[in-house]
């Protein structure tokens, strides 16, 4: 098993599930995931796919990161106001919470709107994480294409969204 084309080929699809998760980005979750592939890559049966057994790893870490991070805040503190203090940066307001939700339905319906090639390799690429070589291989086109596809779909969203910007 050659751990840096592992890395390399799945580094895009960790990032993007812990930010999924934990709402930010985390390098330590990221090194975390990366040492358990390392330490546990003799325990991968090749039944299922690397990419899912990897991303599998990736939410688990996550979520154990979330759960430590509200253990810590809930049980270490002996001071109420820095336990106050940490819980107030870490959640949003409710305006905060709406503002984000129509952000949200306004992005996706650009998604939803562009034409089925594009809307595709954005999926592909900045959702669900594949790279664009596996990309090309999936849909069995060049990838040039995915290239041209994938500027031509952020061209078209950024014009769309551009009161986000």
């Amino acid at each position: 098993m050659d751990f840096n084309k592992i890395i390399e080929n799945n580094k895009q699809n960790i990032k993007n599930i812990i930010r999924l998760i934990t709402k930010e980005e985390n390098e330590d979750i990221e090194q975390e995931v990366y040492l358990k592939i390392w330490k546990n890559s003799d325990k991968y049966k090749e039944k299922g796919s690397l990419k899912s057994w990897i991303s599998m790893i990736t939410k688990n870490a996550s979520l154990d990161y979330l759960k430590s991070a509200y253990y810590k805040v809930f049980n270490t503190s002996d001071n109420e106001d820095y336990t106050l203090e940490s819980v107030k940066d870490k959640k949003s307001t409710p305006e905060d919470k709406i503002i984000n939700l129509e952000r949200q339905k306004h992005i996706i319906k650009a998604i939803e709107g562009l034409k089925p090639k594009l809307k595709e390799v954005i999926i592909m690429t900045e959702i669900d994480g594949y790279s664009y070589e596996e990309c090309a291989q999936k849909l069995k086109c060049p990838l040039g294409t995915i290239k041209s596809r994938i500027f031509n779909a952020k061209k078209e969203l950024s014009i769309q969204l551009q009161d986000l910007l």
